[in-house]
């Protein structure tokens, strides 16, 4: 896909989740898993600053339903992690309620998906969607001319993470403070939350619950939308 933040001198490119998936943004898409959830009672969504009345027109338009749920589009930031910061910040809960995390371009999130999250991070304080992997998983080490192979990593201890990423509000909260205090950046909250000593629970995700991030991604996320 082309850079969310363009070529110096031309204009930013669309984010990934304003790609259209059968005419609807993918964005779009993947709220609507939430707001047909039951057990989901407030949605938050991280945007670009001016992304944000532009995506509240078009829900207005084309997805009214999602609407109705009142989300909150607050500003991002420049990473993820920055992101869901930001989102966080916007948050009133009490200690125990759980917070999801997810990625705008995983659209086919189920939810029985979503449901077993929520139900293991209000039984470990975290939680996250996983599928086991089924490559055989190589450490390396990265020199000049290439990568050497230092390790094979048993694949059975092996799992792909995923979204929706589930904990408790006082839990992710701390991580998050914990984090910026030492300057550490995480490759997902989950890391952020392990850095804590907190456990993180994992539940079976699905190998269609596929992160959008390439043209292969897209070509498979239309198959998968008319199946």
């Amino acid at each position: 896909m082309a850079s969310a933040t363009g070529v110096k001198g031309k204009k930013p490119s669309a984010s990934k989740q304003f790609l259209e998936l059968n005419g609807i943004p993918v964005l779009i898409h993947t709220l609507r898993s939430f707001s047909n959830c039951a057990q989901v009672h407030e949605i938050f969504v991280a945007l670009r600053k001016n992304e944000i009345e532009p995506f509240r027109a078009r829900l207005q338009r084309e997805a009214p339903e999602i609407l109705k749920r009142n989300p909150v589009l607050v500003e991002g930031g420049e990473s993820r992690q920055e992101s869901v910061s930001n989102a966080l910040a916007a948050v009133s809960a009490t200690a125990e309620d759980i917070v999801l995390v997810h990625d705008a371009v995983r659209p086919f999130v189920s939810e029985q998906i979503i449901a077993q999250v929520i139900a293991a991070a209000q039984n470990y304080g975290a939680a996250i969607a996983g599928v086991p992997a089924v490559d055989t998983v190589k450490q390396v080490e990265r020199t000049a001319e290439g990568a050497l192979i230092t390790a094979t990593i048993p694949r059975e201890k092996i799992v792909m993470a995923q979204t929706p990423q589930g904990f408790r509000y006082e839990v992710l909260k701390r991580a998050f403070a914990e984090a910026a205090a030492d300057g550490f950046v995480g490759t997902d909250e989950a890391s952020l939350v392990e850095r804590a000593g907190e456990r993180v629970a994992v539940v079976m995700g699905s190998h269609r619950n596929i992160k959008i991030t390439t043209p292969a991604d897209l070509e498979l996320a239309e198959f998968y939308s008319h199946r």
